[in-house]
């Protein structure tokens, strides 16, 4: 856990694809300090014409190499620590030519109940698995 949803504009090879979900894991491993396994990742791909993001008034062009990120997560990080998530993000995204402008990073919070791995069980209300943080 975190449940991540990556998604972009269509037209980067498989291999591309691959490298920004491993980039965007890689920095919650290092910042979260969560296990390397511990990954849960779609990544979906839309037509140009299917995805709209504007720059909030900040300023900015975004190109075709957007990638919006949602990452949902249990509660009780700090701001400092997602801010750190942010800027892991982008610069882990930076090297595969991804800028700054073309990173839209989003952080859901919510509480252990809300959680099921599998077989229809809460495997942290149920103790099966310890809550991260405690």
């Amino acid at each position: 856990m975190p449940l991540v949803r990556i998604d972009l504009i269509r037209g980067r090879r498989p291999d591309e694809l691959r490298a920004i979900a491993d980039a965007t894991h890689r920095a919650l491993v290092d910042v979260l300090n969560i296990p390397e396994r511990d990954r849960f990742q779609i990544v979906t791909e839309h037509d140009a014409d299917h995805v709209i993001a504007l720059d909030a008034g900040l300023g900015f062009d975004r190109s075709d190499r957007l990638v919006m990120i949602q990452i949902f997560t249990q509660e009780g990080r700090t701001t400092e620590v997602k801010q750190h998530v942010f800027r892991a993000i982008a610069e882990q995204l930076e090297p595969l030519g991804i800028g700054g402008e073309d990173v839209f990073v989003s952080i859901f919070e919510n509480g252990s109940q809300d959680w099921s791995f599998g077989f229809g069980r809460a495997q942290y209300t149920e103790g099966l698995l310890p809550v991260p943080g405690r």
